[in-house]
């Protein structure tokens, strides 16, 4: 438990990166980078699959199409929505937004993986989840005066921002359920070559979806200069980088942490990327949070650590004798 624990919050350590990433690259588009991220991710992973390529191998045509599915909706459709929110309605909304993960997740698991995990109690979860909600909601709050206050505000915008957020929770409650059922239904493989074989599945996508992109905004005659945009260093640095830490790493954290918790717990402590990502947009803005923020903040916390206390109860196992 506690060492899964501590594999989960590097995994929302590292995750938290992405969220700044469309704020430091405000002028290229989402769909631009969502690409980009992950086609520099499945370059990072060819080298990678040559050192264990023994080990993938072994995979049938079945988990190479279950990785395919996994990188497609949880890797590329996901920052394509949460690039495009965080572009249009700013850092904070689409972090809280977001960061109702924890509960949609919890509650998916509880209903749907009770039989293999444990059932944990909803008495004795109500309360991690309720704290979970209140300081999301606290959070939310601040931003939402903020956004009232801003009389260049555009609401449509912010509000197809919100939008774009949701299909993010989306593809993330769907991406750790099917991710955790593979690899608990493999115990005997290595979370790093499942990792890496996501990587190696997102590279034919990435590199077929940016050339279509190039020529799409070719055809369009959009002024933005392909292939890299008007900083092309600084594009593929950051790309490479998050493509390293954010997809590779953070998969292979996030893996192992899935292989030691039950799925409802694990999917809670995803609350660590949100933490992580609040706190590198407020660096990044170079001002401090406002009280309310840090209440929802200690809210957060206070939610996970009350979660980790809760345990999974399984059913008793009735017999054929005790059944007749």
């Amino acid at each position: 438990m506690l060492l899964g624990t501590l594999y989960a919050l590097l995994a929302g350590l590292i995750w938290g990166l992405v969220f700044i990433g469309p704020l430091l690259l405000p002028e290229y588009p989402a769909a631009l980078q969502s690409v980009g991220r992950y086609l520099a991710f499945g370059l990072i992973a060819l080298p990678l699959a040559w050192l264990d390529r023994g080990a993938l191998r072994q995979l049938t045509r079945a988990d190479w199409i279950e990785a395919l599915k996994l990188s497609a909706i949880g890797n590329l459709l996901y920052y394509l929505c949460l690039a495009s929110a965080i572009q249009r309605a700013g850092g904070p909304l689409p972090t809280m937004i977001i960061g109702t993960l924890p509960v949609v997740i919890a509650i998916s698991a509880n209903l749907r993986d009770s039989k293999r995990d444990g059932r944990l109690p909803w008495r004795r979860l109500a309360p991690s989840l309720l704290l979970i909600a209140l300081g999301i909601a606290c959070v939310n709050q601040v931003e939402l005066e903020a956004l009232r206050a801003d009389t260049d505000a555009d609401l449509g915008r912010y509000a197809v921002g919100a939008l774009l957020a949701l299909g993010g929770v989306a593809c993330w409650t769907w991406y750790p359920l099917r991710n955790a059922d593979w690899l608990r239904a493999h115990p005997g493989r290595n979370p790093r070559t499942w990792a890496t074989a996501q990587g190696v599945a997102i590279l034919p996508l990435a590199m077929l979806g940016y050339i279509a992109l190039w020529l799409y905004m070719s055809a369009s005659g959009a002024s933005f200069a392909m292939p890299f945009g008007p900083r092309p260093a600084f594009f593929i640095g950051l790309m490479a980088t998050i493509g390293l830490f954010a997809s590779w790493v953070g998969t292979l954290c996030w893996n192992q942490a899935s292989q030691r918790l039950p799925t409802a717990l694990a999917g809670q402590l995803i609350v660590f990327e949100t933490l992580a990502a609040l706190s590198y947009t407020f660096i990044l803005r170079g001002q401090m949070p406002k009280p309310l923020t840090l209440v929802g903040v200690g809210l957060l916390i206070a939610g996970v650590i009350w979660a980790l206390r809760v345990k999974p109860v399984h059913a008793p196992v009735v017999s054929v004798g005790d059944a007749a």
